[in-house]
Order: C-alpha cells, then structure tokens, then sequence
C-alpha cells in the first residue's frame, strides 16, 4: 500500500522551530511526537514527557540501574520519508555519555539509514561533541529532492528529551516504511544487549538482525542491571512480541543467584505466553577454564532442557560461546568482554539466523 506523504508549510509548524545554528533559510524543524513520523522500540514514545523504554513503575522499581538506565534510547527508532534535498536533526539531552572504551557516536548519537524495499543501509549519522551540553543538531545534503524513506537509530547509552526532524519548508513529509515482521522481537539482558560496545547505532546485534530480516523490536538491555527480578519478568510477559530472546547471564550476582532466577524468569513469561518463542543465550564471551562460566551456561542449558523435558516445542538454545566463532576470536570485543562491531556482526549471523527461521514458520 502506498504511504500517505503530507505537504509540509511552515506556516503549518509556525513556533515549532527550536534554537539552531544552521544557515538554513528554508528550515523547519518538526516534533517527532506529531505526524508523521513513526517512532518505534519505545515505551509510549508518542505521549511521554522524555524517551523511555520501560514505563516509571517498572523502570523506577527494578533496581536502581534500572531506574537510570531505562531512560537511555537503546533500540529506539524514527521512520519517515522526504523529499527536502537536506535532513537536520536536533537532539536535546539532559548531559551526554563519555565513555573510554565506546565511541561518542555508539553511546550519544544517531544514525541515518535509507530504506529500500527490503533493506535498510546506512549512510551518516549525526553526533555530538566533548564538549556538547545540553542539545546538538547535524544536517545532511542531498543532490536533488526525490523522495527518500529513512531510519533513524536513537542512541544506545543516553538519554534523549526531545528529538526534532528538520526538513525544508515546502517539502513533502509522510509514514516510512513499515517494517515485514510488525510484532516485535524483544531481547532482554546486559551491557552487551544494550549495546556495548557498537562504533555507531544500528550496530548493536538487534539492530543488525532488524535490518537483516526486516522485523521491528524491543532492547531491553541494562548495562549491569539484567538482574532477573520478577517485576520485569511481569513486565515484559504482557508485551505483544512475536519472539522472546533471554540474554540474561552476565549480570547476576553469582552463579547462584543466576540459578536461582533464571528458570523462574522464564516460567513467568510462559505462564502467560504459552505458545511465545524463547530463545535463551549464554554469555558470548566464554571462557573455558572459568569454573563460574562454566556454571553459568549450565544453568541457562538446564532451563532449555528442563522446558524441553517438559514437552515445551517453543524453546531454542544458543551456546554463547559459538557466537564470535573461533578463527579471530580475539578480534571480536573491545575489552574481552564487550563486543565490537565485527562482535556484534557474529553475534547479529548466529541469533539472526535462528530468529529468522522462528519467524519464517
């Protein structure tokens, strides 16, 4: 079906246009709360003061990383499509994510990808500075004014207030694409799932599987905080989604404590989602001679086993010590343990590949 494409006049966005620094004078700048920009991998995002990905109640009662981090973008996205011969961006954000080991772009900035029939490829991305304070904005030319569908990758380690898309006063605006598989993947777990540590948004190993097979999601990844609590359990056992994937291994306390969480997590989103798809994962970054790694795959195996054992037919099992392979291995994270882009593009091959064979059934 083809998109509706709006008329946009200045006169029609009058007062919208926030505090620039760029030159040009045909510019407007467009709430992406209002039509027709389409926002996806958000809670809420429509109606919420500022950009979240876990409703207050959850977000401020997990724990209190949680309570911080919810309010970072991971996995959130915007969808349009234009013809203005530019595309601006600005970003207003309460403070900006400097991080030694994560580019300023991956933690704090956007990426632009085109979108074509089936594909989404990335072409620029707009970042902020050292010393950026508390907003920043960024333009991109085009040769000629036909008409483009975008994708916009939010960041993955901050938080966002505002987002405003500009265009040229006159252009056409409408709907982007829709993605093929509309329910959502949501992935659940830590730093990694996040998005620690990608060069750029989009690099992450969910944002790859997106534009891979074309299917929208959910990052539910809390740096250090994917603790396996019942309220987030609850939480994401209500989610409309089409595939579960349990990424949760790295941040329990203790071998034990993963023991002692990581079944029960489960059987509270199958409690409620009884035919649901669960993918489980363990840590990609495995070591053999670690007796605590060790434990820890077992125990994410024996729910996989346990769930099988008792006729479930909707459970899969990815060792992640297959994930960044073998040849080169050591070329596949930033610190040992936090993947980099060649990481997560391992990763992004041997999860996609099974979420892609759930999604083809």
């Amino acid at each position: 079906m083809k998109e509706k494409v709006l008329k946009c006049a200045l006169q029609y966005y009058k007062g919208l246009k926030p505090e620039t620094n760029l030159d040009d004078p045909d510019l407007v700048y467009l709430d992406i709360h209002k039509e027709p920009f389409d926002i996806y991998g958000l809670y809420d995002p429509k109606n919420q003061p500022v950009f979240k990905r876990l409703p207050d109640e959850v977000g401020l009662n997990t724990n209190n990383s949680v309570a911080d981090l919810y309010l970072n973008t991971s996995g959130g996205r915007i969808r349009f499509v234009t013809d203005s011969s530019y595309l601006a961006i600005k970003a207003v954000v309460p403070d900006i994510n400097h991080m030694t080991h994560m580019t300023l772009r991956g933690s704090s900035g956007f990426s632009i990808y085109l979108d074509g029939e089936d594909s989404s490829t990335f072409i620029n991305g707009f970042s902020p500075d050292y010393s950026t304070k508390d907003w920043y904005e960024g333009r991109l030319r085009f040769n000629d004014n036909k008409l483009r569908y975008f994708t916009l990758y939010f960041p993955l380690y901050n938080k966002v207030d505002q987002v405003y898309i500009g265009v040229q006063s006159g252009s056409h605006l409408g709907h982007g694409k829709e993605y093929r598989y509309k329910k959502p993947v949501v992935y659940y777990g830590s730093s990694i799932t996040q998005g620690g540590c990608a060069s750029r948004p989009g690099n992450d190993y969910e944002g790859i599987i997106c534009k891979m097979y074309n299917t929208d999601y959910i990052n539910l990844g809390f740096s250090g905080a994917a603790r396996g609590e019942d309220i987030m359990a609850d939480y994401i056992a209500g989610l409309d989604m089409s595939i579960f994937v349990m990424d949760y291994d790295h941040n329990a306390p203790s071998p034990d404590r993963l023991l002692e969480t990581h079944e029960k997590f489960f059987k509270i989103i199958r409690e409620k989602q009884k035919d649901l798809p669960v993918i489980f994962l363990s840590r990609p970054d495995f070591k053999e001679d670690e007796i605590d790694d060790v434990h820890r795959r077992n125990t994410v195996y024996l729910t996989y086993l346990h769930a099988k054992d008792a006729g479930d037919e909707n459970v899969y099992y990815i060792d992640g010590r297959s994930l960044f392979q073998n040849v080169n291995r050591d070329c596949c994270t930033v610190d040992g343990c936090h993947p980099n882009d060649a990481g997560f593009l391992r990763m992004a091959d041997a999860i996609g590949y099974q979420v892609n064979r759930i999604l083809s059934k």
